[in-house]
């Protein structure tokens, strides 16, 4: 039997469909990366293509791995001249041998989310921007979305027009870029959009990517945002070989600048190309795919397709509502334990997705008490760590002494008695001379109002020097090592005695390793292993790849984080209506809003193999409120003939549990509301008026009442309670569940 032989029969069209463009519309679990790896033997072993002429993209170092590894296995000698790589670690490839025609030194720094912070900081001081009306976050957002619409700086200024705020805007994204050239840096949004700049202005550099490239294929297309979409155009402009592989509906990161259009809209980018749909899935049983497209079809915006199985109809989703979050997050950890201590899977077989980050805290505080390990995936990366920053500061340094953050971050740590007021006055030297910081400090006797403070920038800027010097003939690891002895940083983390300083330490060795590990792959691989190539590869590493699925641990992560990952076990959590979906999105104008959220529900069922359990609260504690919420939109999509209702939920009045119509749960938390109002309004005490305290009607609105908030919309006063000095107010909402508050804030409108 051939090894295509294996595959089934769509599968087998999109392997040997190679000539002109493709749309492999593959559903969650179909064996995409199977087709791809197939179809690149395929071209290479009976196309008789040259390895050398193959392109492959993915989106995280995770799944180019997986498909490196693949093709390896299945094509053998010469599949390593294949580029398999993500979308950033091609471009900074190609910007490596050929940035210096945009004017940027080769060995240019790439900075992470925390650098680009710093930077901003920066420039919002300079501009004088005022932080409270125009946010740091608010403008990286900004300057990044225009990044991925390629919007140079003079288009976003004349697009600004005469609007104040949108031309404040423009003055930070000039200064932003500004900065970035002189420290001969770039963010992550710049390595795709200098790569389409190099390929629009030098005809021969991308005529020779073109030759080079003759088949393309990309990875979760559906993900694609303007800039990758034109990178991907112009290298397949020539031969036209290009196959994307997508499922239009997994397409969650339209907050990131992906553009569901590319994939919704191939066929017209693309008149000649064929699609083919891969709809049978070999991760998930039958009720979970079952669950997953009546969840889906409830979306307009989407190509139509049906997932199936040959695993069988498996066990019955199960549905569970809990009177409170700490409860909830109290049953799963118990149920995972419960199930480990049975033998029936290990820890790492179970995953618990969740909406928001925040919801992470108490399972958290669960898993601890029930001594059960676990990792967040989303927490504090490794590489953001302050130490681990640190040092990291020393090697760009080293590496590229034009990049500011880094002199700045590493100019007085360990402690040097280099004061604020000295590194202030070095870098507003530099800002009037025009030079980088790193060349300032080493004229530091040249700057006025140093004072004593000179010996020790001068003492700091040989010590650098020295190092740079090293460098040309030492290893990584020697470097490092040179690093940590001379700066005696890990004496000052010793000197301070503390839990925390030797957890920090614990994570320099670890850092050690990964440095020896990177010399080691370039060693087998057998590539010079270059300060630069440690740097870039550190700076792409996302959070999904430092998952290690061989520890035995809990998953934890936001149902954006699991994207293309799989577990025999699934814990979704916070199934409620204003937590998903989000209240912003169900209250949107745009449809398109809540067809995301339908989407991120979609891609968590189906990260599930085996069993799946849907978990909700009817109250929650969200910023510091206790929220009142109904039962999620897309638990009542599902069929009630698929989930399990067995002492699931339970009414307000008894203590255990009960079984229960499910078509009734589907109102259950309206009637619930609709009961309580009725008592509330009936049988509430009357409060005791103070002396100069308005009486209730003085509010405007009495229980019963229709009225108005500002951000949660119309709904009805079900009690007005005293609270000391103002009135306790629960309303009703329609869209956004029951709320408590205080009537001086809330400033309810009577309707």
């Amino acid at each position: 039997m051939g090894i295509y032989d294996t595959l089934n029969d769509k599968q087998q069209e999109a392997v040997y469909y190679t000539d002109g463009p493709l749309l492999i519309l593959a559903g969650a679990g179909s064996g995409k990366t199977r087709v791809l790896t197939h179809r690149i033997a395929y071209l290479i072993e009976e196309k008789g293509v040259s390895p050398w002429n193959i392109l492959a993209i993915t989106f995280t170092n995770k799944a180019a791995g997986e498909m490196r590894e693949r093709v390896d296995k299945l094509v053998g000698f010469g599949s390593e001249s294949v580029w398999v790589s993500t979308f950033h670690s091609m471009c900074v490839r190609i910007l490596r041998r050929y940035i210096g025609l945009l004017g940027y030194d080769t060995n240019f720094t790439i900075y992470d989310a925390d650098d680009q912070k710093t930077l901003m900081k920066d420039v919002c001081k300079l501009l004088q921007i005022d932080t409270k009306q125009l946010r740091e976050r608010t403008l990286l957002g900004v300057i990044s979305h225009a990044k991925n619409e390629l919007i140079s700086t003079e288009e976003f200024r004349l697009q600004a027009g005469g609007d104040f705020m949108l031309l404040k805007e423009a003055d930070v994204y000039e200064e932003y870029e500004k900065q970035l050239r002189s420290n001969n840096a770039l963010d992550f949004d710049d390595l795709l959009v200098k790569t389409v700049q190099l390929f629009q202005t030098q005809a021969d550099v991308l005529a020779s990517y073109q030759n080079r490239f003759r088949y393309i294929m990309v990875d979760e297309y559906q993900d694609t945002n303007t800039v990758q979409f034109e990178l991907v155009r112009l290298l397949a402009a020539q031969y036209r070989n290009l196959c994307v592989v997508g499922d239009d509906d997994q397409s969650i990161y339209k907050f990131r600048g992906a553009n569901i259009k590319n994939i919704l809209n191939f066929e017209e980018f693309f008149a000649d190309a064929k699609v083919i749909k891969l709809e049978q899935n070999y991760r998930s049983t039958g009720n979970i795919l079952n669950a997953a497209n009546e969840v889906i079809r409830n979306n307009n915006g989407r190509k139509e397709k049906f997932l199936w199985t040959d695993n069988g109809e498996g066990e019955k989703l199960e549905l569970r509502q809990f009177d409170t979050a700490y409860d909830e997050a109290e049953y799963i950890v118990s149920d995972i334990k419960e199930h480990v201590d049975r033998g029936d899977c290990t820890y790492n077989s179970n995953a618990v997705l969740y909406r928001t980050n925040a919801q992470s805290r108490m399972f958290e505080e669960k898993l601890v008490t029930a001594n059960v390990p676990y990792k967040i995936v989303g927490g504090v990366n490794f590489y953001a760590r302050r130490e681990i920053k640190d040092l990291l500061s020393y090697l760009k340094t080293v590496d590229n002494g034009r990049d500011d953050l880094a002199v700045r971050r590493i100019v007085n740590v360990p402690r040097r008695g280099i004061g604020l007021t000295s590194i202030n006055r070095v870098q507003e030297y530099a800002a009037s001379h025009e030079i980088g910081f790193y060349e300032a400090l080493r004229g530091a006797d040249l700057i006025p109002g140093i004072g004593r403070g000179v010996k020790k920038l001068e003492s700091f800027a040989a010590l650098i020097e020295h190092f740079k010097a090293d460098a040309e003939n030492m290893s990584i690891s020697d470097l490092m090592n040179e690093i940590i002895e001379e700066t005696e940083y890990i004496e000052s983390l010793e000197a301070e005695d503390s839990e925390e300083a030797k957890a920090r330490i614990e994570n320099i060795d670890e850092l050690m390793s990964k440095i020896a590990a990177y010399e080691e792959a370039c060693e087998d691989q057998d590539e010079p292993a270059t300060l630069s190539g440690f740097l870039e590869e550190v700076a792409l590493v996302a959070d999904i790849d430092i998952l290690d699925e061989s520890t035995d641990y809990v998953v934890l992560m936001t149902l954006h984080s699991a994207k293309g990952l799989e577990f025999p076990h699934v814990y979704l959590a916070g199934m409620e209506e204003g937590l998903f979906p989000s209240y912003l999105s169900a209250t949107a104008d745009d449809p398109d809003e809540l067809e995301e959220e339908r989407r991120l529900c979609y891609v968590g069922i189906t990260r599930a193999e085996r069993n799946l359990t849907l978990t909700c609260a009817r109250k929650r504690m969200v910023r510091g409120e206790t929220q009142y919420n109904r039962m999620s939109r897309f638990l009542k999509e599902i069929p009630i003939e698929l989930i399990s209702v067995e002492e699931t939920l339970k009414k307000e009045t008894a203590k255990e549990q009960v079984k229960y119509d499910f078509e009734s749960a589907k109102q259950a938390a309206y009637r619930q509301a609709k009961q309580a109002f009725k008592a509330q309004a009936f049988t509430a005490q009357k409060p005791v008026r103070q002396f100069g305290k308005p009486a209730k009607g003085g509010l405007g609105y009495e229980v019963g009442d229709r009225v108005r908030h500002i951000k949660f919309g119309e709904g009805m006063v079900a009690n007005i309670v005293e609270g000391g000095r103002d009135f306790e107010v629960t309303v009703d909402f329609d869209r956004a569940g029951t709320k408590k508050m205080f009537a001086g804030f809330a400033k309810l409108e009577k309707l």
